[in-house]
């Protein structure tokens, strides 16, 4: 079977977290689309924005690209915005053994969330563009099946956090389930090979009475740290001494984390390693929060949050919802996030951030200031930033950070503020 991972039109609406990158990337409940992708036989195709290209030829050498022979045998189609969890593959399932011809289409909404074709000539030869893919699945008039299994797709930035807290303990115990890990306290697993186990320090505390924890390889976790699952923390990450890590938190690879985190994700090569508390948050790739560094994530109304963003709020169904951080923002000493913010991506904020943060912005609103940061400033801080987490800037990782400037540009022609003051 080929299976092609897509993104439709909506992905723009995922902003910050998807300017850098594609939608089947995101982590969500500690998993990303791509992965599970991955668990199924065949040949993977991936339909991106044409400024992600590039990037996934050097990321994903794995995946089918055009030229590499015909496609072959049955086609499912994956929207990139479905949120990852265990249960899809049931769904996936139905969709594929429906028996219907020429095959059926399953629907989130008004947006395709999945689609099963049993004949792959009905696609053209070429490298397929997302707009044109969704025009060809509305061409062929698939009929729509129903699954009881759930497919929600990822309209807002805010839902990578909702369903991050609808999904970890189910996505935990698959892990689980693989024989991995091996469980080394109530509740607490590590891999199971000797040679891969974390370092722990003297006097730490778990707490897997709400769901499991999972270290994996490389993981340091220093002297007196509490950590409260579902709680999972990806290869060669550090936790400081004195860390609280509570309740529904995914760290990924390679990170440094301390303070008090709460129902937050933390994508790789970031780094929150001071006191100050994070929670009901997403943060992006290559992001330093610095010392202090605090968000609120409830409302002095108990109210449910609406999301801000630059294009506007937005209802996000939450009671708890923190921030959103875009990749390679900064956060200077004792920077307050109010609730439910958005930070775009290339950031440097600073004081109170009151408002939705453009992208390649310097925000100091709170001292009467915001200004335009110069894409060749954040294409050299990428590649400081690359050298100390021993990582090769790529001509590749520099086109990436031009075209992220140039995608937001209307950010900060929108935003109610002056660029200069």
């Amino acid at each position: 079977m080929h299976v092609v991972l897509f993104e439709d039109d909506n992905v723009v609406n995922l902003y910050p977290i998807t300017i850098g990158r594609p939608a089947f990337s995101i982590s969500v409940g500690s998993m990303r689309l791509i992965n599970l992708a991955r668990q199924l036989s065949g040949a993977i195709e991936l339909v991106v924005r044409p400024h992600l290209r590039n990037l996934l030829r050097e990321d994903a050498p794995y995946t089918w690209t055009p030229g590499a022979g015909e496609r072959k045998g049955p086609i499912l189609f994956i929207n990139a915005r479905t949120a990852p969890h265990d249960g899809l593959f049931n769904a996936w399932r139905a969709l594929t053994t429906c028996g219907l011809e020429p095959g059926a289409i399953l629907r989130s909404g008004e947006s395709v969330a999945a689609a099963f074709l049993n004949d792959p000539t009905l696609l053209p030869h070429q490298e397929i563009g997302c707009s044109q893919l969704q025009g060809i699945l509305r061409d062929l008039n698939l009929p729509e099946v129903e699954t009881f299994e759930p497919l929600p797709l990822l309209e807002r930035s805010s839902d990578a956090i909702r369903y991050h807290l609808q999904f970890l303990n189910e996505n935990l115990n698959s892990r689980i389930a693989t024989g991995e890990y091996k469980e080394i306290a109530d509740g607490l697993f590590v891999p199971r090979d000797p040679e891969k186990r974390p370092v722990i320090g003297d006097y730490f505390v778990s707490d897997s009475s709400e769901g499991p924890i999972i270290l994996n390889q490389g993981v340091k976790i220093g002297p007196f740290c509490f950590i409260r699952g579902p709680v999972y923390i990806g290869t060669n990450s550090k936790v400081i001494e004195h860390a609280a890590i509570k309740d529904y938190v995914t760290i990924s690879s390679t990170c440094k984390v301390g303070g008090e985190v709460e129902a937050t994700t933390i994508e790789k090569y970031s780094n929150k390693q001071h006191h100050g508390f994070l929670g009901h948050s997403y943060v992006g790739s290559w992001v330093n929060l610095g010392a202090g560094t605090c968000n609120s994530d409830l409302k002095n109304s108990y109210n449910e949050v609406s999301q801000e963003t630059v294009t506007g709020k937005y209802a996000s169904h939450m009671q708890f919802l923190g921030c959103v951080i875009g990749d390679y923002t900064k956060t200077a000493i004792n920077t307050s996030i109010f609730t439910g913010k958005t930070l775009g991506a290339c950031c440097m904020c600073y004081g109170f951030v009151t408002t939705a943060v453009p992208s390649f912005v310097n925000y100091a609103r709170s001292f009467g200031q915001i200004t335009e940061l110069p894409v060749e400033l954040m294409a050299h801080a990428q590649g400081r930033m690359f050298v100390r987490r021993n990582v090769k800037q790529r001509p590749c990782d520099i086109k990436l950070i031009q075209d992220m400037y140039e995608l937001t540009r209307a950010e900060r022609q929108l935003a109610n503020e002056p660029l200069s003051l």
